[in-house]
């Protein structure tokens, strides 16, 4: 569950920091979706700051699945509305 730490803000900063594309959204359950794209390397960059979070935040963890790109997030990365 994610609460008041700023998660997403936090989210697509260091997506940004890191130049990969995507999305991040809370869902209904408490929990946080991210959709990412990028090369390897930013990916792993990327989840190492997602499994840190934000200054006051406990992230219990991170799951990981494989997605097809999808293009309409090419070249940036949006908070988009919850799930």
């Amino acid at each position: 569950m994610v609460q008041g730490v700023g998660f997403r803000y936090y989210t697509q900063a260091a997506a940004e920091k890191l130049r990969v594309s995507g999305f991040v959204r809370n869902l209904h359950d408490g929990r946080v979706e991210v959709f990412a794209m990028g090369a390897p390397q930013q990916h792993a960059e990327f989840r190492a700051m997602l499994e840190r979070g934000p200054r006051f935040s406990t992230i219990s963890e991170v799951q990981e699945e494989t997605a097809a790109p999808d293009p309409q997030y090419q070249g940036g990365f949006v908070i988009n509305p919850s799930a």
